[in-house]
């Protein structure tokens, strides 16, 4: 959520903010504003605007904004509605020194209040301000910006990403980061920071991830990094091998249609990375990563008493699924928990037990919070996350990257099929490991496993289907989705991705808890959207799907299986057959082209859908 940039170099800087703003408008945002560094270093010209970034496009359209040190932000409210007022950055009384800042500051309260005996007259609902007002506050006492940013941060409490500049010092800028994510990118006479790689991307693929409590001076031709005491600390850049392209559009009209379609080339590099091949290139087992010892995996399948999985929103749908997977295929007991819940319920937790957590972006401050409790416990942690050097990245025992690439879409979609992926893979694994998994089978399964990247692209040759069917049914009043065992949790997710860019009202749950009270509100407005990849469980979702269409509902069924299923469906949407365990990657497809198209009839930007934002970095 929210998003900075920042710039030291040679170039004007607002150009680069105002580019590097847009590339992070997926994050979400209801405001953005700048502050340049004026060429004469008298003064810091902010400029800031509610609403999308065109209108602090329009703001300066007209207006020449010279100077080459800069700090840039889209804000996301939390203290203070959106407004211009309350838009960053924020600046101290004088306007001598200019702060963004994503995360909340817990004790603001407290912070404003003293401030206010000191006489200082906040502008702003923001937390935000009261940070730009201490760190005036040390300055005075002490003449340095460094040790006034030093200071200030031991009085902060909460998260912060921090962007800082000031007329005094008009050679550099200042970056510090407690949970929220925050970046530096480095390049040739000029140096940058951002929320996110692709911000700089267009500039340099040379960063530094900075870690919980790091603090970063970026001058135009270096870039010195402390820790919290304020000690230079050495560490080395990581390199990002995307390229420029991952982060456009391609001809797409939308980032969330693009990677849809880029779901069969990501879930082939996913599933590849991990396929343990024999000479005559058969796959015949899995591997985490070559850098992980095997015995180090061995015991801690061999010890397994439990598995526990907590993460949030879309990665908790997978886990979800990957709680089916992991009972079936290893015969071990699992639980599935949102982590802003696990946290706060004095969670029973064993050295034995396997903890997963699944982040897209490795940084969601729940799941990070999960994470953490499960290790002070003495559990082993797996995290599945799709961006390396990530805060859940660096802090888990073992990482499984799923390979999707940057996701600009708010909505998650080829993050979300690569997770489960790498779920399939993990639960095997232990399956085959723990001798509950035979090796035939074990086998057979890889190689289904392997053969989805190439079914899921005829599901996507076959999207016209999909569209033909959203525009028909965009307009209804209620939609529900249905779904036994593996089914139930792919609805879950499915149900989360119409609401998500749509706006519609969309409710999804087991389909034999239909009679159990959901029933009632069904009508000749509704459409059920039954998925039904479970062979075993026909039957019983055909008589479900009796039950609403003699109520009037219109219907609609994802499945493989279209003889069976279409004797009771209006609509069927087919997927290509697998095994049916693994059907939960391609039966989401035809969910996720559903909700794009909805969204798209509707007129909304699926993109960009309203109060959401990508990665939920604080509470």
């Amino acid at each position: 959520m929210c998003g900075i940039v920042g710039y030291v170099g040679s170039k004007e800087a607002t150009p680069v903010l105002i580019n590097g703003l847009k590339k992070l408008e997926y994050r979400g945002y209801d405001s953005a504003g700048i502050a340049v560094l004026s060429e004469s270093a008298d003064e810091i010209l902010v400029r800031k605007s509610k609403g999308a970034l065109k209108f602090l496009e329009a703001k300066i359209a007209d207006e020449v904004i010279k100077g080459s040190v800069g700090i840039g932000h889209t804000r996301w409210a939390t203290h203070g509605e959106p407004s211009d007022l309350n838009s960053h950055p924020h600046t101290n009384v004088s306007g001598t020194i200019a702060v963004v800042h994503n995360g909340i500051i817990e004790n603001y309260a407290k912070l404003k209040a003293w401030l206010q005996d000191q006489g200082i007259v906040f502008r702003s609902q923001t937390d935000t301000e009261v940070i730009a007002h201490l760190i005036n506050y040390f300055y005075e006492k002490s003449g340095e910006l460094f040790k006034a940013v030093l200071e200030t941060l031991h009085k902060l409490e909460g998260s912060y990403a921090l962007g800082v500049v000031c007329t005094k010092y008009p050679d550099r800028l200042i970056a510090a980061r407690k949970e929220s994510p925050l970046i530096v990118g480095l390049g040739k006479d000029e140096n940058f920071i951002a929320s996110d790689v692709p911000a700089v991307l267009e500039y340099t693929r040379d960063v530094y991830y900075l870690d919980q409590k790091e603090i970063a001076v970026l001058y135009s031709d270096h870039v010195d990094l402390f820790n919290e005491d304020g000690e230079k600390i050495h560490k080395e850049p990581s390199h990002v091998e995307w390229d420029l392209s991952s982060a456009e559009k391609d001809g797409y009209a939308h980032f969330m249609l693009k990677e849809i379609h880029e779901q069969p080339k990501v879930l082939d590099a996913t599933i590849k990375a991990h396929v343990v091949y024999d000479e005559k290139k058969n796959p015949v087992d899995l591997t985490f990563s070559k850098e992980i010892e095997s015995d180090r995996i061995n015991e801690m399948i061999q010890n397994a008493k439990r598995i526990v999985i907590t993460a949030c929103g879309t990665s908790y749908h997978a886990g979800m699924v990957g709680k089916y997977a992991f009972e079936k295929f290893a015969r071990i007991p699992t639980v599935v928990d949102v982590a802003s819940e696990f946290r706060y319920r004095n969670p029973i937790l064993n050295k034995d037990d396997v903890f997963i957590v699944i982040s897209q972006s490795g940084e969601t401050a729940d799941t990070l919070a999960a994470m953490r409790l499960a290790k002070e416990n003495g559990a082993k942690v797996i995290a599945i996350t799709n961006v390396v050097g990530s805060t859940v990245s660096r802090e888990a025992d073992f990482v499984i990257y799923t390979l999707a690439g940057p996701e600009i879409a708010v909505a998650s979609t080829k993050a979300y099929t690569t997770q489960l992926a790498c779920l399939y893979m993990i639960s095997m694994m232990f399956g085959y490991k723990n001798g509950k998994l035979p090796e035939a089978e074990y086998k057979k399964l890889l190689n289904e496993l392997i053969k989805i990247p190439e079914l899921s692209q005829k599901i996507l040759e076959n999207q016209e289907d999909v569209q033909k069917f959203a525009s028909r049914q965009f307009n209804k009043s209620k939609i529900f989705y249905i779904g036994r065992q593996f089914d139930s949790a792919s609805s879950l997710e499915s149900a989360l991705k119409l609401k998500e860019v749509s706006y519609m009202h969309c409710e999804a749950f087991a389909a034999g808890e239909l009679k159990h009270g959901p029933i009632a509100l069904i009508d000749n407005d509704t459409l059920v959207v039954a998925i039904a990849t479970c062979p075993e469980l026909y039957e019983k979702l055909v008589s479900n799907i009796v039950e609403v269409k003699s109520r009037g509902a219109t219907t609609m069924c994802i499945t493989q299986n279209k003889a069976e299923m279409s004797k009771a469906c209006d609509e069927i949407l087919e997927i290509p057959e697998t095994d049916s365990t693994l059907e939960s990657i391609l039966s989401i497809i035809p969910a996720q082209l559903f909700a794009y198209y909805c969204s798209v009839q509707k007129g909304i930007d699926p993109d960009k859908p309203r109060n959401l934002a990508k990665s939920v970095t604080v509470e």
